[in-house]
């Protein structure tokens, strides 16, 4: 039998759960304990099937909408927030509802909401009918919210008073594509007003950072990630940029394409926000499994970030 051929994998770190994440996913464990089974949760908590589908087999439902929801059953708002109508309408409906949006999402909407008072029109930077861009723009009436996904539609959007405008963005970038994107806006419209901290989030910076780091040192780049999930696939793109031809998206260690990276003697592991660690070392196994293994742990930061939950659940 012959040998395993060598391979080096080099883990980045920060990887996997977020503070945010790991904070939606307790809220709806502890709504499954406090008030039984079901627990609807409107939209996916987190974007990742092997997380939702372990929630589900717990006692959740998932739905789109809040009228697929009973009046009389908890319903649970996604770690990527929504419009204002909708816990408007959960109230209207006497629902018990719990918010499980991420705070650094609740930043950038809280954000919006003050420029807005004071008079300036947002412009938002995200991708078109991602959850979170939905929610945050659902946060200001309607008209008040312009959204640009790259530099070109800077040139295209048409303000109300172009000396009266703000920028906020999808916490889920890619940091060198936003920072593009907002040299544009600075360009077009100098009075703009930024944040006053980085609306990208310090997980998905991190990250990002990690990936920029292995890079050179690689073959091919696997993220552990679900197609949907905005922070992943911007991980992929990240490693493109830094010089891996090789970097592609995967969900779970069975669809890894072996053909594409046999030869490899370097590759790099990391997982998106809200990929679990049980699937990064699913993946590690099956390297092992295939090879000589010498894992190797590349960290550019360490994160002790922890969001509480809802007084509700707390007092549960």
């Amino acid at each position: 039998m012959s040998e395993k051929p060598p391979l080096t994998l080099y883990l980045a770190a920060p990887r996997g759960f977020c503070a945010g994440v790991d904070r939606a996913i307790k809220i709806v464990e502890m709504a499954l304990e406090k008030w039984g089974a079901p627990v609807y949760v409107r939209h996916e908590i987190v974007h990742n099937k092997f997380v939702v589908d372990g929630l589900r087999d717990k006692g959740a439902v998932f739905v789109e909408e809040l009228d697929e929801c009973p009046d009389d059953r908890p319903v649970i708002f996604s770690a990527h927030g929504v419009p204002k109508s909708v816990p408007a309408e959960a109230q209207r409906r006497r629902m018990i509802h719990v918010d499980a949006t991420c705070p650094l999402v609740t930043k950038v909407h809280s954000e919006a909401a003050r420029h807005s008072e004071h008079g300036l029109q947002m412009v938002m930077i995200g991708h078109a009918g991602h959850p979170e861009v939905l929610g945050t723009m659902g946060q200001l009436p309607q008209g008040e919210v312009l959204l640009v996904e790259t530099v070109e539609d800077v040139a295209a959007i048409a303000p109300r008073d172009p000396e009266r405008l703000a920028y906020i963005t999808q916490t889920t970038l890619s940091v060198d594509d936003t920072a593009a994107i907002v040299a544009a806006l600075q360009a077009r419209f100098p009075a703009i007003v930024g944040p006053g901290k980085e609306d990208i989030c310090y997980a998905t910076t991190n990250r990002q950072a990690a990936v920029k780091a292995i890079a050179p040192r690689i073959d091919a780049l696997l993220v552990i990630g679900a197609p949907n999930s905005s922070n992943s696939r911007r991980l992929v793109e990240v490693g493109r940029a830094a010089g891996c031809a090789y970097s592609q998206l995967v969900m779970r260690a069975d669809q890894i394409d072996w053909r594409a990276i046999a030869g490899a003697r370097a590759v790099g592991v990391t997982a998106g926000a809200s990929a679990p660690e049980v699937l990064v070392n699913e993946v590690i196994d099956a390297f092992r499994a295939r090879h000589d293994l010498t894992v190797e742990m590349v960290e550019t930061a360490q994160e002790n970030i922890e969001f509480k939950v809802p007084r509700v659940l707390r007092e549960a």
